[in-house]
């Protein structure tokens, strides 16, 4: 199927497309910034312009699509709500749909079917009520977000359209959401409940979203909201307890409702509502959940101790010129920005082959370091991986593919690195070391690009 996916770069969104490349969809982006999804995207798939906020989209950027998929919104928790970041947290979700359906009202072939987005928070604070997908809107800033943004969603279904929204709840994942948030006070020590710890938190993981959105393009007879959620919401001193429970660290620490409230205003709200919400709807048309409970959710998640890079690029070159680009170490320095004064300073055997061990010099940050590696998986124009044998990090492993498409060579990237110095180290630099990493690679993929263009 031709799946079109909005909010692609994002935390969801980077995840869906992966899953929806293992299935051999084709993939469909929309964006407002080409250059930038071209590389944070993990997979290679077809990116079309629009800013929903400012232009319409043409009905032509739909031809062919079977199902759309929207996850575009800006960041809820991103910063403090004023009346200007309120505005812009509306206007991102609704006009973005509005301008989706307007397109498909002038479309003879319209998608099958329209999947959205929307939230939990549409409930409200509601103590200890367990909420099914009938029960009525709460009160507050995201409640009325959420109205509105559904109200909008379900217009899909007066073309005759398909339409899915799903009441998404707080997603758990590695790299990012707001686990990803939480964890550096945890790991310190520090962590502990908000105000009394009595709201209840219905959480999902990532994997279980992602799949849970794919299972609504397959199944035909989905149609309507559905909770996107767990089946085993947990209060919010439950999940403070489990995930110390996990990183084997204190939770003792506590941050008080009132010093919330100060310290973000509304956005408090965020973390002090309490929706205990059912997804039985969705357990009932057939759907599996792969991380149920909370326990087994936070061990996968927290048992990473790797980061990961992935992303892929198409050059209009045959495999066996593409491959052989890589096959010259000296071509290593060409791909790599200046400012690491990057330089190969031997290698173990004339030509690159499986084994081959490769010394090179480069300067972080003004500091001169020293790089061994080795060659391995060395399969002649399908792959190779280099690995780390002495460095700056306590594990990196590049593994490096090239795969036939569309005439010229699809060429995958997959680095797995570890920071070193453990938790302390992830805590300090992580973020900074990410940062410094994609920077690398948006150079590298721009200069192959142009290396490789003719």
């Amino acid at each position: 199927m031709k799946v079109m996916v909005t909010g692609a770069t994002g935390f969801v969104g980077k995840e869906l497309i992966n899953r929806l490349n293992e299935k051999g969809h084709e993939i469909v982006i929309l964006t407002r910034n080409a250059e930038s999804a071209k590389f944070h995207l993990p997979v290679h798939c077809e990116i079309v312009t629009w800013n929903p906020e400012r232009t319409a989209l043409f009905p032509s950027a739909l031809k062919g699509v079977d199902a759309v998929i929207n996850l575009a919104g800006e960041g809820i928790a991103d910063a403090r709500w004023s009346s200007a970041r309120k505005q812009k947290i509306i206007e991102s979700r609704v006009l973005s749909v509005r301008r989706l359906i307007n397109t498909m009202t002038y479309m003879s072939d319209k998608p099958k079917v329209f999947i959205s987005a929307s939230a939990i928070g549409l409930y409200g604070n509601r103590g200890d009520d367990l909420l099914n997908e009938a029960d009525s809107k709460g009160h507050g800033f995201l409640s009325d977000v959420c109205q509105k943004w559904e109200s909008e969603i379900i217009k899909a279904k007066d073309l005759g359209v398909r339409t899915v929204a799903f009441r998404v709840g707080m997603v758990l994942g590695h790299d990012g959401g707001a686990l990803n948030k939480m964890l550096p006070p945890f790991k310190l020590g520090v962590g502990g409940k908000l105000g009394n710890g009595s709201q209840w938190m219905s959480w999902i993981h990532i994997n279980d979203l992602v799949n849970m959105m794919i299972h609504a393009i397959e199944n035909h007879s989905m149609d309507g909201v559905f909770n996107a959620v767990s089946p085993n919401p947990a209060k919010n001193s439950e999940f403070t307890k489990t995930l110390g429970r996990i990183l084997n660290r204190p939770t003792i620490f506590s941050v008080p409702g009132f010093v919330l409230k100060i310290g973000l205003g509304e956005l408090s709200e965020l973390l002090l509502s309490s929706q205990r919400v059912n997804s039985n709807k969705i357990s009932n048309t057939g759907f599996e959940f792969k991380y149920p409970k909370l326990e087994e959710a936070l061990k996968e998640i927290c048992g990473h101790s790797y980061h990961e890079i992935k992303l892929e690029q198409w050059v209009p070159q045959p495999k066996n010129r593409t491959f052989s680009f890589f096959k010259e170490a000296k071509n290593l320095e060409r791909i790599t920005p200046k400012f690491l004064k990057f330089k190969v300073l031997n290698q173990s055997t004339p030509e690159i082959q499986n084994g081959t061990k490769l010394n090179y010099r480069l300067s972080l940050h003004g500091i001169p370091v020293n790089w061994q590696s080795k060659i391995t998986d060395w399969k002649p124009d399908n792959k190779f991986s280099d690995i780390q044998l002495k460095g700056p990090y306590s594990h990196w492993h590049h593994t490096h593919e090239f795969e036939e498409k569309n005439g010229g060579t699809l060429m995958k990237d997959r680095v797995v690195y570890k920071v070193p110095f453990g938790i302390a180290g992830d805590l300090v630099a992580g973020k900074w070391i990410r940062k410094d990493l994609e920077a690398v690679f948006n150079y590298r993929y721009k200069i192959i690009e142009t290396l490789l263009a003719h």
